[in-house]
């Protein structure tokens, strides 16, 4: 699923979540290498949706507290429209 984050840090600011709770990207096991692949293509979806795809965006997982994790549930933020 996808939708707006409520702490925006672009104009467009995009949360691609899957519905199976995964931790972190730390916790993912190889079988589940599909979730990524799939948000992935979700978040390059909602840049078209968004009008971003043609300007550029940024599609990123923060891993682990250290980089900025602070919602324990797998989550990929897709960011643009500067």
């Amino acid at each position: 699923m996808a939708f707006k984050d409520i702490h925006p840090h672009a104009p467009v600011h995009l949360l691609v979540v899957p519905r199976k709770h995964i931790r972190s990207v730390n916790d993912l096991a190889e079988e589940e290498s599909m979730v990524l692949t799939r948000m992935l293509w979700i978040g390059k979806s909602m840049a078209e949706k968004h009008g971003i795809k043609k300007s550029g965006y940024k599609l990123l997982f923060n891993v682990e507290r250290g980089g900025g994790q602070v919602i324990f549930h797998l989550h990929l933020h897709v960011l643009g429209g500067w």
